[in-house]
């Protein structure tokens, strides 16, 4: 469809709206508003114009962990959420200072990624493409 431009945003369901902005604000995202709406949502944008929604809807007693990557059934669906980065060790020294564990890392064809988790589970990868 020659009609869609780029994402406009990402939606992450989420349990606790201050732990999330929290964690997402130390990535350089800012809280532009929530909750709104009937889901409710809280929303944040990285300088870049990337934009989460924090859907503020998780059931307390739902498990801690992330059907979509943990399980031995491969359930459809979005597994994660990738964030094109400029400098790989600068990023993920940052990362680590931070206290934020690093779940993964590769290296293809010249490109590096590592994956975090956010305080849900939710899986976010950092991308520095080959000759950037």
């Amino acid at each position: 469809m020659k009609e869609i431009t780029r994402i406009n945003h990402v939606g992450l369901r989420v349990r606790d709206m201050e732990v999330s902005r929290a964690f997402y604000e130390k990535l350089g995202f800012e809280f532009i508003a929530g909750p709104v709406g009937p889901e409710p949502v809280a929303i944040v944008e990285h300088p870049s114009g990337v934009n989460i929604n924090l859907i503020l809807n998780a059931s307390a007693d739902a498990p801690k962990s992330n059907v979509l990557m943990e399980e031995s059934i491969k359930y459809p669906g979005y597994t994660h959420i990738a964030l094109e980065i400029t400098d790989y060790q600068s990023a993920i020294t940052y990362m680590r200072e931070l206290g934020i564990k690093i779940t993964g890392e590769v290296e293809f064809k010249g490109a590096q990624f590592f994956f975090v988790r956010d305080p849900d589970g939710n899986v976010i990868e950092f991308h520095q493409p080959a000759n950037s």
